[in-house]
């Protein structure tokens, strides 16, 4: 029996009809029914009522799959430029921590400047958070500035060991160099040693956020005993902590610096309602609404890939 439009002229009683109104999703409705040859009225089977959402394509986010790791991928290897960018970024935190305590030691004033640094490392277990949170769900690798980060991202999702095999200076590089053309200015411009104890904790905690997330990878026989006492203080995110955001619906425990924050954002749905602004305001959808594909789900490492590590 299919759908009849409306018409002036009234329907008869072998047809009926069936709406079904929405105010946000367009459906495509088929109505089933066999016919008989006795005398009473045909009935639709009400089982065979099948809906089908039509989403919007042009809503849906759309990326490239991340390409397949190898073994000694040179790509995870450190270059000398990225040496170079980890060796400026370190020494700008290093001057402006140096700068704080040279003027808290001048003006007698070290309450001050230790609670900025506290400060500080609060505020970058958060940032590390709102900037993960970003990367992992907009963006491409086409996106400028961001993109090559964004491909990484994504690519760490599907193969997280990864990270552990990424040498030191090739996982810093990237937040090195935002650090040193950020920060530096600050130490060239200002002598306060409360501000310079925030920027500089704040910054190094951000630089070093990568490594504290390669850690949180890394099983414990790997990881330094010092390394292993901070994790099981909180003060660096754990590798049990972290594990909860490799796991679907891949959309919490964004921090990765102490993961002090995750819980608090994750209770309060800070993401998610934010994801929902940026929906109604821009209709772009973040990548965590989506179903996990292939390219989402976690894959281990092989024997051979194991032994060769």
């Amino acid at each position: 029996m299919s759908i009849l439009a409306q018409h002036k002229y009234p329907l008869s009683s072998k047809h009926h009809v069936y709406t079904c109104l929405s105010p946000c999703l367009r459906t495509r409705v088929h109505c089933l029914a066999t016919t008989t040859t006795t005398t009473t009225k045909p009935r639709p089977n009400l089982d065979q009522l099948v809906i089908e959402p039509q989403l919007n394509p042009s809503q849906t986010l759309v990326t490239s799959p991340p390409s397949r790791p190898i073994l000694n991928d040179p790509s995870l290897r450190s270059t000398w430029a990225h040496r170079a960018w980890v060796a400026s970024g370190c020494t700008t935190v290093m001057i402006s921590l140096a700068k704080s305590i040279m003027g808290a030691a001048e003006s007698h004033m070290w309450l001050e400047p230790i609670l900025a640094s506290l400060v500080g490392y609060i505020l970058a277990d958060l940032g590390s958070g709102v900037y993960h949170w970003g990367i992992d769900n907009y963006g491409s690798a086409s996106t400028p500035i961001f993109g090559a980060q964004i491909d990484a991202f994504q690519g760490h999702h599907k193969w997280p060991w990864t990270i552990t095999r990424r040498q030191f200076a090739n996982n810093l590089h990237a937040l090195a160099r935002a650090v040193t053309f950020t920060v530096l200015p600050m130490d060239l411009a200002s002598n306060d040693p409360i501000f310079l104890a925030f920027v500089g904790v704040c910054s190094g905690c951000i630089m070093f956020s990568q490594q504290f997330h390669a850690w949180a990878h890394t099983t414990k026989s790997r990881l330094p005993a010092l390394v292993i006492a901070l994790q099981d203080m909180g003060l660096l995110v754990s590798r049990s902590q972290h594990a909860d955001h490799h796991r679907s619906p891949y959309n919490n425990n964004y921090c990765i610096v102490s993961g002090v924050w995750n819980e608090f954002l994750d209770k309060q749905q800070v993401f998610e309602a934010s994801e929902m602004i940026l929906f109604f305001k821009l209709g772009v959808r973040p990548r965590s609404w989506s179903e996990p594909s292939s390219d989402w789900t976690e894959e281990i490492e092989t024997s051979s890939q194991i032994t060769a590590h």
